[in-house]
């Protein structure tokens, strides 16, 4: 199975056949959405997209880890991190599409039930 990739030249085309704005406004409109979007994320405030997801920044504290080959302790630094919360009718979405693919990749239909004696001839 291959993974596409949505690029910001996809979501200009997507714009550019669902709105009707031309390719350059419509450049300029997934710019300006995803400036809005990064700045609003620097600034610390939360950005929530209705019926898709939620960004915030969170603080990490320092803590120490380890180096996974030499097993030596370091400590890492304090730190800001973007984190993503999908919204419930996203994971919705997405669980539809998997199930949805899943009975697709069912090409052996399910065996025959076996039945028993019936009651009725008891």
């Amino acid at each position: 199975m291959s993974v596409k990739t949505v690029t910001r030249a996809d979501l200009t085309e997507m714009v550019f056949r669902k709105v009707g704005l031309s390719r350059t406004e419509s450049a300029e409109l997934v710019e300006t959405v995803i400036d809005e979007v990064c700045n609003a994320i620097e600034r610390g405030e939360i950005v929530k997209l209705s019926s898709f997801a939620t960004f915030q920044v969170r603080h990490k504290k320092e803590r120490i880890g380890r180096n996974p080959k030499t097993g030596e302790e370091v400590p890492i630094s304090p730190r800001r991190v973007v984190t993503f919360k999908a919204s419930n009718v996203l994971k919705q979405q997405v669980l539809k599409a998997h199930l949805s693919q899943k009975a697709k990749k069912r090409t052996v239909s399910p065996a025959p039930r076996l039945q028993g004696p019936s009651n009725s001839s008891l």
